[in-house]
């Protein structure tokens, strides 16, 4: 019975529209009794569901708005104020439609989604090509995707090179060049070419699913306003039936007092801070930005220190091997081959940045490395054919015993001052060799941080495991107030730490991977999306689906316009039952204009929620800001 009566709800709304309409119009013709029965009948119908709504709360020991308006209906068909009943239940029932209404809009970013997610596959199965629907692709299956087909798992190209729009993911429209070892996601669509990927994630596993369902649950989830507001009805609901009994005996007027109920029904104070969360959220997903949820918008809002790891943060990470520099007799492209085939075991980005440079190089890595030891932080030692390899920072090699002579530590400081990480190579208890590896500072990050500090961002922090020289020239062309090089994951954890407890609300940028435990540690984590996107989805708050910091810069923005939204409409719904009330207790208010003027504030609330909808940070152009003259870091 419930259940058919939930699904009917909107013909309930306007079939009782109807009825009143059909009311004024027996009421022209001089169809008294007829007019009567007529709204008696709207009422019923318009009544059913709120009261429904009222059972089912008291029922879980809760004191609902419905409840307020239950009671106040059941009193006005006492006194036989019938144009009155019909009114009210049909406004609030109609006010419940255009909430749901607002919602189901402000989730459309998500239902875009949704409709966006490929349906079939065209794989390699047996040397034949095939369609399938895309629930049957299975890890390691083949998969070949032509111009204007939507990829439909996650996966690595395995040929060919193609245009891929990754607007589902990232939030940005511009087409993504990919060409072999590449990775792409479901849902991305290729604009231009051809791509044969093997999958790597499919079904529930992939981004594009793990995206609808934390949208979904962010949504869900409620801030602490919403949180305060639910208490609030609890209490609200019990006080005004009891202030309505007062008003009664005080006046012996039972339409007044029955008036007084109605006109308390705090709709739009309800309604308010969720419809500005879910439209903030759904703002957010639209443009590639992961919000987790109305609580973490409140929080983010109060950010005023910010934390940034270098490398994949600040900088692109995409770095590159500038230069090896070999000791003694060894030969360049043999410790190469050597150090690479240590290294892929290894998930630290300068590690792979190596194995990627012999890999250009056409070498044979085919050589598993044995005795593995990775020191996280520092690099790792490992036994490759007869040869112990120990690859790192100057750390490891002083843990490990190994000696740096003064000439090849100059080189090192030389290639640090330049912008270079330099990574150095002993084979067998000696320095065998350095490389040089230099990463981009993101061309997005000087406007980005510009645009936070001028929202309220009173200090700004990197820290890396990088060397000094390194960090100072990336912290000195940003303009960043502190730097703090050569750390380990739990030296920024204490760092996060030692910030929270001076007062600063804390927002920690990383990689999601090494950072995993610092992002974890601050109030608000956040983690750039491409670079270990599973962990970066679990472990922080915010995530960026497309690496780029001016969405950052937006989300903070965006946390922002939405809490003095929820505010906005907060005061607003007050005001308007405060007036309100006060008007029916002199008289100036009666029962049908005052449920007007109260619908009318609920509609308000929700037209100043859907712009959130529109939203959008302050563009910067970059042009405003010079390219640091340190390019390469």
């Amino acid at each position: 019975m419930f259940a058919f009566i939930h699904k009917h709800k909107k013909t309930m709304t306007f079939g009782a529209g109807f009825l009143l309409m059909l009311a004024l119009a027996l009421n022209s013709g001089g169809f008294h009794e007829l007019r009567q029965l007529t709204l008696i009948l709207a009422t019923v119908i318009a009544g059913i569901p709120i009261a429904i709504k009222a059972f089912q709360a008291l029922r879980m020991k809760a004191f609902s708005i419905e409840l307020l308006v239950t009671i106040a209906v059941i009193g006005a068909l006492f006194i036989g104020e019938y144009v009155e009943s019909a009114v009210v239940t049909f406004l609030f029932l109609f006010g419940d439609y255009l909430e749901a209404r607002t919602l189901e809009k402000t989730r459309s970013s998500l239902k875009g989604l949704v409709d966006m997610a490929p349906q079939e596959a065209n794989i390699i199965r047996n040397g034949v090509n095939v369609t399938v629907p895309v629930e049957e692709v299975a890890k390691g299956d083949h998969v070949i995707i032509r111009t204007g087909g939507k990829v439909p798992v996650d996966g690595k190209i395995l040929t060919g090179h193609a245009l891929l729009n990754e607007a589902a993911i990232t939030g940005e429209s511009v087409p993504a060049s990919k060409k072999i070892g590449d990775k792409v996601f479901s849902s991305t669509v290729i604009d231009t070419g051809y791509i044969e990927i093997i999958a790597e994630k499919v079904g529930d596993d992939t981004t594009f699913a793990k995206i609808i369902e934390l949208v979904e649950e962010a949504q869900e989830s409620k801030s602490k306003t919403e949180k305060f507001l639910n208490k609030f009805a609890n209490i609200y609901t019990p006080a005004v039936v009891l202030l309505s009994i007062v008003v009664y005996i005080l006046t012996r007027d039972l339409h007044l007092a029955i008036t007084f109920l109605v006109i308390a029904c705090p709709g739009a104070l309800i309604i308010g801070a969720p419809v500005s969360s879910v439209a903030g959220i759904g703002n957010g997903a639209k443009n590639g930005v992961l919000v987790k949820g109305g609580e973490v918008m409140d929080r983010f809002s109060k950010v005023d220190a910010l934390v940034f790891d270098k490398t994949g943060t600040l900088t692109k990470g995409k770095p590159e091997v500038t230069e090896i520099k070999v000791f003694h007799s060894y030969n360049e492209q043999e410790l190469l081959q050597w150090v690479a085939q240590a290294e892929m075991v290894s998930e630290h980005h300068l590690g792979q940045t190596i194995v990627k440079e012999a890999k250009a190089r056409n070498m044979d890595l085919g050589q598993e490395p044995e005795n593995v030891e990775v020191i996280k932080g520092n690099g790792l030692v490992a036994k490759v054919g007869e040869r112990v390899l120990a690859i790192g920072n100057r750390k490891l090699m002083k843990a490990k015993n190994i000696s740096i002579p003064a000439e090849t530590e100059s080189y090192a400081v030389g290639r640090e001052k330049s912008g270079n990480t330099a990574i150095f190579a002993a084979v067998d208890g000696k320095v065998a060799g350095i490389f040089s590896i230099a990463d981009q500072i993101r061309e997005d990050a000087a406007p980005a941080l510009a645009q936070m500090r001028k929202n309220g961002v009173k200090k700004i922090v990197m820290l890396t495991g990088d060397n000094q020289h390194t960090a100072e020239l990336v912290a000195t062309a940003l303009g960043l107030d502190e730097f703090h090089a050569e750390l380990l994951p739990e030296d920024k954890v204490a760092f996060v730490n030692q910030l929270k407890k001076q007062g600063y609300v804390v927002a920690m940028a990383g990689d999601g991977v090494n950072d995993a435990p610092a992002i974890a540690t601050a109030d608000i984590g956040l983690a750039m999306g491409e670079g270990g996107t599973d962990i970066s989805m679990e472990t922080a708050d915010v995530v960026l689906m497309a690496d780029k910091l001016m969405q950052f810069s937006h989300a903070y923005s965006l946390s922002k316009a939405t809490i003095r939204n929820m505010k906005q409409n907060t005061f607003f719904a007050v005001g308007i039952v405060a007036v309100l009330l006060a008007g029916v207790l002199t008289g100036s208010i009666h029962l049908a204009s005052g449920m007007f003027i109260h619908e009318a504030s609920v509609l308000i609330v929700i037209l100043n929620a859907m712009r959130l909808m529109g939203f959008n940070y302050k563009k910067i152009k970059t042009g405003k800001y010079l390219k640091p003259a340190n390019a390469g870091i």
